[in-house]
C-alpha cells in the first residue's frame, strides 16, 4: 500500500534561482506590507461615544476588502489550532470527548450573535480605548462561525484511520508526535481542507454580523466589507450593494485559486490508495510554487539546520533527564493531574457564579408564558431546520458524489459551490424580499430557502470530500465487478461517504440554527419580513439588548441543539466508526 501519489512529489533540485523564485520573493513582500498596513488600523484610539459613520464611497471598497480578509485568515489560524488540540484530544482520551463533544455541540448552537453580546464588552474592557478590543470581538465571532465544522471533521477523520495505519504506525515505533504529522494528519488531510473550504466559507456567511455589532444598545460598525454591505442595506443602496458583492466573488475566487484549490492538488499524495488515479486534481499555481527553488533554498539553509539542531537538543536533554524523569515521573504526573483538576474547578466555579447570576436574573424578569413561548418558537425553528437538512441531503448526495468521481467537473464546479456556500444570505435580501412581497410568499416558509442558502453547503462539501477519498483501487474493483446503481451505491459509495455525511449533516444542522437569526428576519431599507421562530426572537432582543430574554433564547437554542446531537448525531457518529470505516 502507497499513502501518496510520488507523481505529485516536488521535483529535482534547480540549480539557481529564477524568475518563479522572484515573484514569490516579491509576493511574500507584498503579503507582509499588506498585513502590517491593514493591521495597522485595528490599533487606533476608539470612542464607543463618538463613532464616525462608515463610508459607502466605492473607493473604500479594496481597503475594507483588506480588512475583512485579514480578521478571516487571523480568524482561521485560530481556528485551525484549536481544530487540531480539540479534535486530537476528543480522539485519543475518553474524558476528554466527555467533555469537548458536548461542549461543542452547545457552542455550536450558541448564534454568533450571542458571542457578541457576551465578548464584545470584556474585549473592550481588555484594550479600553483602542479599537483592538472590538476587533478582538469581530475576529472571535468569525471563528465561533468556522470552528465547529473543522473540529467535527478532524476528530472523525482521527477515529476513521484505517487499522492498518494504526498498526503500522505502532510497529515502527512512532511516538505521538511522529504519529500525529505522519499518519493522523496527512490520513486527515482531505476531510480537513474540504472542511476548512467550508468553513471559511461560513465565516463570510456571518462577515456582516460580527463587522456591524449591533448588541447591547450599541451600534458599532468597525471598517470592512460586511460592514460595507450591512450599511449598504440599511440605506438600500443597489449600487454599493452590487460593488459589495462584486468585491467579494473576486476574493473568494482568487482565494481559491492561489489557496484552495493547490492545497487539493498537493494533498492528494495523502490518499490511501494502492493505484493511482487517471485524474488528479491540478493547480496552476501549485505547479507554479513547485518549481521554486527559493522554498528549497530556506529548507536546507535555515529550517533545516535548525530543526537538526532542536532534534539534537532534544535528544540530549532527554538523555541527561531521563534518570530524574523515571524517578519523578510519577510527581509530574501527579502535579498535572492537580493543576488540570484545579483549573477545572476554578471554571466550574466561575460557572456556577455567572449561571446562579443568569439564573436569578431570567427568574426575576422571564415569566413562564415567555418561556412557552419560546418553546414554541424553538420548535417551529426545529422544523426548519430537520427540513433543511432532510432536503440538502436528498439533492446535494448525489451531486457531491458525482463532483467527486470527477475530478474534472469537480475543477470548475468547485468554485462555484464556494462562491455559493460563502455568499452572505443578507446579500440577496433585495431580491428575496421584493419576491416575497411581490408574490404574498410568508416568511415562515420562505426563511426555509434562506436558511438552506448558508447550510447546505456543509453537506455537500463533506460528500465531496468522501466521495475524492475513496481509494482508487476500490472504483476498480467495483468496475470489474460491474456494479452498478443501486448495488454500487449500497455496496461502496454509502458505506464510504457515510462518515463524512454525518460530519457535514452534524454541522449543517448546527449551522442551520445559527443562520436562523439571519434567515427568519429579513430587512431591506424600510421593509421587514419575519417568520414565527426563535432565530427571529433571539435577533429581536439582541438589538434591543434584553438580557435576561437573550440568555432565556440561547440557552433554549443551544437545549434543542444539544437534544438534536444526543439522540440523532452522536448515535450516527458511533455507526460510522463501528461498521464504516477502511480497515
Amino acid at each position: 500500500m502507497k499513502f501518496g501519489n510520488t507523481t505529485l512529489d516536488a521535483p529535482g533540485p534547480r540549480p539557481a534561482f529564477g524568475w518563479v523564485d522572484l515573484v514569490v520573493l516579491v509576493a511574500l513582500f507584498g503579503f507582509g506590507w499588506s498585513v502590517l498596513h491593514f493591521g495597522r488600523g485595528m490599533l487606533v484610539h476608539f470612542d464607543e461615544n463618538h463613532i464616525p459613520p462608515l463610508s459607502t464611497a466605492l473607493s473604500d471598497i479594496p481597503y475594507y476588502a483588506g480588512r475583512t480578509l485579514l480578521r478571516m485568515w487571523v480568524a482561521f489560524g485560530f481556528s485551525l489550532l484549536f481544530t487540531f488540540a480539540a479534535g486530537y484530544a476528543a480522539a485519543k482520551n475518553r474524558v476528554a470527548r466527555a467533555l469537548i463533544l458536548p461542549a461543542m455541540d452547545i457552542l455550536q448552537s450558541v448564534p454568533v450573535l450571542g458571542f457578541l453580546s457576551a465578548t464584545v464588552a470584556g474585549f473592550m474592557a481588555l484594550f479600553p480605548g483602542s479599537l483592538l478590543g472590538v476587533e478582538c470581538a469581530s475576529i472571535f465571532a468569525i471563528f465561533t462561525g468556522q470552528v465547529w465544522n473543522m473540529a467535527f471533521g478532524f476528530y472523525h477523520s482521527m477515529i476513521t484511520i484505517p487499522t492498518d495505519l494504526q498498526e503500522a504506525a505502532s510497529t515502527c515505533g512512532l511516538n505521538r508526535w511522529q504519529r500525529f504529522t505522519t499518519v493522523e494528519v496527512p490520513a486527515s488531510m482531505h476531510s480537513l481542507i474540504w472542511n476548512s473550504m467550508m468553513s471559511f466559507g461560513g465565516g463570510w456567511f456571518f462577515v456582516a454580523q460580527s463587522e456591524a455589532i449591533s448588541v447591547m444598545n450599541k451600534n458599532i460598525k468597525l471598517p470592512g466589507l460586511g460592514s460595507y454591505m450591512a450599511t449598504a442595506v440599511e440605506k438600500g443602496d443597489n449600487v454599493a450593494a452590487c460593488w459589495a458583492i462584486v468585491a467579494m466573488l473576486t476574493l473568494i475566487l482568487v482565494s481559491d485559486q492561489l489557496i484552495w484549490r493547490p492545497l487539493l492538488a498537493w494533498a492528494d499524495k495523502f490518499k490511501i490508495e494502492l493505484t493511482e488515479s487517471s485524474e488528479a486534481p491540478q493547480s496552476w499555481f501549485y505547479n507554479l510554487l513547485r518549481g521554486a527553488y527559493v522554498f528549497t533554498w530556506i529548507e536546507k539553509k535555515i529550517t533545516g539546520p535548525f530543526s537538526e539542531w532542536f532534534r539534537n537538543l532534544t535528544v540530549r536533554v532527554k538523555e541527561v533527564s531521563a534518570p530524574v524523569t523515571q524517578n519523578r515521573g510519577d510527581i509530574f504526573k501527579w502535579l498535572w493531574r492537580g493543576l488540570g483538576c484545579a483549573l477545572l474547578a476554578w471554571l466550574g466555579w466561575e460557572m456556577l457564579v455567572g449561571l446562579r447570576a443568569g439564573v436569578a436574573t431570567v427568574h426575576n424578569n422571564v415569566t413562564m408564558a415567555d418561556f412557552g413561548h419560546m418553546l414554541w418558537l424553538g420548535l417551529l425553528t426545529m422544523l426548519r431546520v430537520l427540513a433543511v437538512t432532510v432536503l440538502a441531503t436528498l439533492i446535494w448526495t448525489p451531486i457531491g458524489v458525482w463532483m467527486g468521481f470527477h475530478p474534472k467537473v469537480a475543477r470548475f464546479t468547485q468554485p462555484l459551490a464556494q462562491i455559493a456556500a460563502s455568499f452572505p444570505v443578507n446579500m440577496t435580501f433585495p431580491f428575496v424580499v421584493g419576491f416575497y412581497v411581490a408574490y404574498h410568499v410568508s416568511m415562515n416558509w420562505g426563511s426555509i430557502f434562506l436558511i438552506a442558502m448558508g447550510t447546505q453547503w456543509y453537506i455537500l462539501f463533506n460528500v465531496i470530500a468522501g466521495a475524492m477519498a475513496i481509494p482508487n483501487d476500490l472504483k476498480e474493483a467495483a468496475r470489474t465487478y460491474g456494479l452498478k446503481g443501486w448495488d454500487l451505491w449500497r455496496m461502496l459509495i454509502i458505506p464510504a461517504i457515510f462518515p463524512f455525511w454525518v460530519t457535514g449533516a452534524c454541522t449543517a444542522a448546527g449551522g442551520a440554527w445559527n443562520a436562523s437569526i439571519v434567515a427568519e428576519l429579513a430587512t431591506w431599507g424600510k421593509t421587514t419580513l419575519k417568520a414565527d421562530g426563535l432565530g427571529s426572537f433571539i435577533a429581536d432582543v439582541t438589538s434591543k439588548g434584553d438580557t435576561p430574554l437573550i440568555i432565556c433564547s440561547i440557552a433554549i437554542m443551544s437545549l434543542f441543539v444539544t437534544v438534536m446531537n444526543k439522540l440523532i448525531w452522536r448515535r450516527l457518529y458511533g455507526l460510522a466508526e463501528r461498521r464504516f470505516r477502511l480497515d
